[in-house]
């Protein structure tokens, strides 16, 4: 895996977890509006409009840049309009990123064929 490629996924990663956190407060506003006479709907659904926003465009760089197969691209789409999806999502790239370390590092001391 390249820099650039790391990279995009590592910012596709830092956006995931707040994203989602943003989904379930937006959710969390949206019942305290309807039971209540709190609204902080507008605030949260601008937050969670711009995370998402930033999520689908670094979405897009990493499905480019990783070379993703259509099906690991809507994989990741989904886990962004499920209310805890962010939260798989990070944990999945993480652990994707990681096996890419672990195996260029392989390759680089040469115990296995590049």
């Amino acid at each position: 895996m390249d820099l650039k490629t790391a990279t995009a996924i590592r910012r596709l990663r830092l956006v995931s977890a707040p994203e989602a956190i943003s989904f379930l407060l937006l959710l969390v506003c949206s019942v305290l509006k309807r039971t209540t006479e709190f609204n902080a709907v507008p605030v949260m659904g601008m937050v969670h409009g711009v995370l998402f926003v930033l999520y689908v465009i670094f979405w897009a760089d990493a499905w480019n840049r990783a070379k993703w197969s259509l099906k690991t691209a809507a994989l990741y789409f989904v886990l962004s309009v499920l209310p805890a999806g962010g939260f798989f999502a990070e944990r999945k790239l993480r652990r994707e990123t990681e096996d890419a370390v672990i195996a260029s590092r392989a390759r680089k001391e040469g115990l296995v064929g590049a």
